[in-house]
């Protein structure tokens, strides 16, 4: 880890007590928001801007017959009526998974090549075949429902499990029983050989639920074409300016420099808007096209439809252990639900990213992972919070409660038994990645003293005597973040006296802005409020993959320490030239340059001030800015314990998450009031899933749950006070020592749920259920149980 500034003044000492690295700094954003300032996409016009209406599949599966959209036409305001085969005459690319994932024989992903219009079958309710463009929303609105499709429709399968059985329907001629990626990883014969020795085998099978992303901004793009110089532009909210832009490029067919995105505030994403979607190829062609620029906005209920889902895998997890308790080998078998097609990241969360998170803080020597993913008539599947590490360390914890009891050892010890102990790091686990920093057994215990585990027994005594049945669970886990990519950290000192920080991941609700001038103001020593960030426009952001994987400090802290290194360093050449003196005498802190044992000495906004207005020989840096890319920033293992406890009223069902403690290992912390705010909102996310959520289909690929009435999102009134702890190890893979948190309450929070509900239930007999525990489910479970006790 970089040591921090040292022999600091008064002033810069007070300030970095103030703004410095570990200070709970309040957001610069939110003044902005909270008054209604921000500035989203849908916020956003152009002069003569026309309005997009998508027209979507009312079909799961079905053969195109025909489109008929002369009436729609024919309606005021109406300037375009677009079809698939507008698309193809263009000839854009199809939209694919870049992902160079492999099936256990070697072949590489079948790919799905979705292009942005069908043309020749819809695959999904919602599929989109056509678009309207008109003067105004009303219009394009009313011509949209006027377009006559004549589909024919065709049997559909919406469960992964169903997709593969002999007979089901086929989505794709080039991809045999739906099976689109056969994913295996591991020593099979070793792990077959460790489970046939085992003294004991747990097995569970679990549903892993698909999850709609629901962001409070829905997605929208506002588009325009430059014929002067054959360049678009887009307006739209993701999670990172410069991979849209290349994947846009792409699909256009065009040079990376003939595409701009631009993205202002974003209104949440959760993974989903991180991938290029059919409307923004729809918007740029017709803007193109029509010479006017074009705005698109989804509407909440179509949003369901169309925006990427998350989760949905059917797994069988089994757990070997040896006559000690000591975890032997882990298992994962099933399938992954695709959708009906693959873009984006899509396999890597239902397979990959599941065995590479699946070994978590335990010193498990084996592992394998068969999992299929396969396309379906459902829509397509995304990353989401945390994508595949949640779920990993969900199928893991549940194991370990299940074979504590089967074995009759105490769920707490068989944890502590199997713990990776810090003088065993570096450890590689059983996923083949090599562990760095860590004391698991420490945060266990801290969460366990934090949480006043030993005062549940009282606790669960009193909700007995009004009538509750109270559980509580603990969930640990280790998070593998995004792997090693490049970033951009650059440094543009302004005439105005302050300073642009320009990188290349996006804030969409993390709050970048504070955390990133924390760390140039404790490095550089400049004001804190003088720094402004820039993170939006890909003329700008030349390089960066975004924001994802619980990345951003990790990656945009590395390139900022390693960019303001490279300001320094060119400060003390410029320093020299001034202050009339050798390079070597030139020290640097407390934000000023100085001559070595003397008082002689230039602050650093003003010497890049003098620099602009100063005539200089060759040799001198002519300004201190500095663009710089990190060519590799390694990934990170944030990792934590969480204890939930759970109050459940056996009369209707109803359970509630009454404490909730979190104990995590985040490494260096940046700001411990955003960490704790990001840490807040991926535990709300899970009580959600565990609880709650579930998107569902009917038998003809119809979704049950597709609005805001029938698919249950968790309130405030869902959400206990939570109990948030750090035990901090330093990441030494990193400058700053941070190990990233954006996903690490979903990963805690769903095995710590789902167990203390289970342990509620234990002396009903009931031993599992499938996530969402709602209270219907959990009302017939606790009847089931009572009804087979009493046969």
């Amino acid at each position: 880890m970089q040591d921090r500034p040292s022999n600091l003044s008064s002033d810069t000492a007070i300030a970095l007590q103030k703004f410095g690295i570990g200070q709970p700094v309040r957001r610069k954003e939110d003044d902005t928001l909270l008054r209604g300032k921000g500035r989203y996409t849908d916020d956003c016009n152009l002069p003569g801007q026309l309005t997009a209406v998508m027209v979507r599949s009312p079909h799961a599966h079905g053969i195109i017959r025909g489109i008929d959209a002369e009436a729609a036409r024919a309606m005021p305001g109406v300037v375009g009526v677009y079809t698939g085969a507008d698309l193809a005459a263009a000839g854009y690319a199809p939209f694919s998974c870049g992902l160079p994932m492999k099936s256990r024989d070697g072949t590489p992903l079948l790919q799905t090549n979705r292009p942005a219009l069908a043309t020749d079958k819809v695959r999904f309710v919602g599929d989109p075949v056509a678009f309207v463009v008109a003067e105004t929303a009303i219009q394009a609105r009313d011509a949209a429902e006027s377009v006559a499709l004549d589909i024919a429709p065709l049997p559909a399968v919406t469960d992964a499990d169903d997709a593969i059985k002999p007979g089901a329907p086929q989505l794709y001629d080039h991809i045999p029983n739906n099976i689109a990626l056969d994913y295996h990883f591991g020593d099979a014969a070793a792990v077959e050989a460790a489970f046939a020795s085992a003294a004991h085998v747990t097995t569970l099978d679990i549903e892993n639920t698909r999850v709609a992303a629901v962001p409070m901004e829905p997605r929208t793009g506002l588009a325009s074409y430059d014929r002067q110089n054959g360049r678009y532009t887009i307006q739209l909210p993701t999670q990172g300016v410069a991979g849209n832009r290349n994947t846009l490029a792409k699909l256009l067919g065009v040079p990376t420099d003939k595409v701009r995105v631009l993205t202002g505030q974003v209104g949440g994403s959760f993974g989903m808007k991180n991938i290029s979607y059919p409307e923004y190829i729809c918007i740029l062609h017709a803007a193109k096209a029509l010479g006017r620029p074009v705005k698109w906005t989804d509407e909440r209920s179509s949003a369901f439809l169309s925006d990427s889902h998350g989760r949905g895998q059917q797994i069988r997890a089994e757990l070997a252990l040896d006559a000690a308790g000591k975890f032997l080998a882990i298992r994962l078998s099933g399938t992954g639900n695709l959708g009906a097609y693959i873009t984006g990241v899509a396999p890597l969360p239902l397979s990959l990213n599941t065995g590479k998170n699946i070994g978590s803080v335990y010193r498990t020597p084996l592992l394998g992972v068969d999992i299929k993913c396969v396309v379906t008539n459902v829509t397509l599947m995304g990353a989401y919070r945390g994508a595949g590490r949640p779920e990993a360390n969900y199928f893991l914890e549940r194991l370990i409660d299940r074979a504590a009891d089967e074995i009759g050892i105490d769920r707490l010890a068989l944890r502590k038994r199997n713990f990776i102990k810090p003088q065993q790091l570096p450890f590689t686990a059983c996923s083949g990645v090599t562990y760095d920093s860590g004391d698991f057994g420490g945060v266990f215990a801290q969460a366990l003293e934090l949480s006043d585990h030993a005062g549940f027994a009282q606790r669960k005594k009193e909700s007995r005597k009004r009538g509750k049945l109270r559980g509580i669970a603990v969930g640990s886990y280790l998070e593998v973040t995004a792997p090693p990519s490049a970033e951009l950290g650059k440094i543009v000192f302004e005439e105005d006296g302050t300073i642009r920080l320009i990188t290349g991941t996006l804030d969409y609700g993390q709050g970048h802005a504070t955390p990133f001038a924390q760390v140039l103001s404790t490095y550089l020593g400049v004001p804190f409020d003088r720094i402004r960030l820039e993170q939006g426009d890909s003329d700008v952001v030349h390089t960066g993959n975004g924001t994802g994987g619980s990345r951003s400090i990790t990656a945009s802290g590395m390139a900022i320490v390693e960019a303001s290194q490279q300001v320094i360093a060119k400060g003390k050449a410029a320093a020299s030239h001034l202050l009339e003196t050798a390079e070597a005498d030139i020290e640097f802190a407390d934000g000023r340059f100085t001559v070595a044992g003397t008082d002689r000495s230039i602050g650093i906004m003003e010497l890049a001030q003098r620099l602009r207005e100063a005539k200089l020989p060759d040799g001198v840096p002519a300004s201190l800015d500095v663009d710089h890319t990190v060519k590799a920033v390694p990934s990170a293992f944030p990792n934590g314990c969480h204890v939930a406890e759970v109050e459940i009223d056996p009369d209707t069902g109803v359970t509630r998450v009454v404490r909730y403690t979190a104990v995590n290992d985040f490494g260096v912390v940046v700001n411990p009031m955003i960490v704790a705010g990001q840490l807040h909102g991926g535990v709300a996310q899970g009580i959600g899933q565990a609880l709650m959520e579930k998107m569902s289909y009917d038998g003809d690929g119809q979704p049950i749950t597709g609005s805001l009435q029938d698919y249950a999102l968790p309130r405030a009134e869902d959400i206990p006070p939570m109990a948030v702890g750090d035990h901090p190890v330093p990441a030494p893979g990193n400058p700053l020592g941070t190990k990233g948190c954006g996903e690490a309450g979903c990963a805690g929070s769903l095995a710590s749920v789902v167990n203390a509900v289970l342990d509620a239930l234990k002396d009903h007999g009931v031993k599992s259920l499938d996530m969402p525990l709602t209270s219907e489910k959990v009302w017939r479970a606790i009847r089931e149980a009572k009804e087979t006790a009493a046969a």
